[in-house]
């Protein structure tokens, strides 16, 4: 039976990622270029906001989960079951679902707010940069050359 069944899979697998089902694209469609000037500045925010907030939940998860650790260890009397990750021993306490639940929506809240300040900082520097921009010219400067003539040296 469980030969049977792994036959059926590796069947499966081999022809359903055979080149010969792959699609291709006709040569007469010309190839689409990326943009990003089609989409508006509010979804390229977010866009960088989400991937913020994604790549910094792990950090912050590991932070969190240490501090809720050390503070849970130093409201214990210091007690060795409640001891963080490096420091705890063989017979250690587990934290409760809740307490795990709290740890990841501190984690999560956390890099949302990671994300927020991020933004605050883009927003600034285009601010600014904006503001730059206003205050100088935008057409170069005007040069008048005088011709140089042998009564003038």
């Amino acid at each position: 039976m469980k030969k049977s069944i792994a036959c059926f899979l590796l069947f499966i697998f081999l022809f359903s990622v055979s080149p010969s089902w792959a699609q291709t694209i006709p040569p007469d469609i010309p190839a689409h270029h990326f943009d990003m000037s089609e989409f508006p500045q509010w979804a390229k925010n977010l866009r960088r906001g989400e991937i913020i907030a994604f790549g910094a939940y792990p950090l912050s998860y590991f932070f969190t989960n240490f501090g809720y650790d050390a503070f849970r260890w130093s409201t214990n009397s210091w007690d060795n079951r409640y001891a963080p990750w490096p420091f705890n021993s063989a017979g250690t306490v587990e934290k409760s679902q809740g307490e795990q639940i709290a740890v990841i929506g501190i984690a999560a809240g956390l890099s949302v707010v990671i994300a927020l300040v991020d933004y605050g900082i883009v927003r600034a520097r285009r601010n600014r940069l904006e503001r730059q921009s206003r205050e100088y010219p935008v057409d170069p400067p005007v040069i008048i050359r005088t011709p140089m003539s042998e009564e003038t040296e």
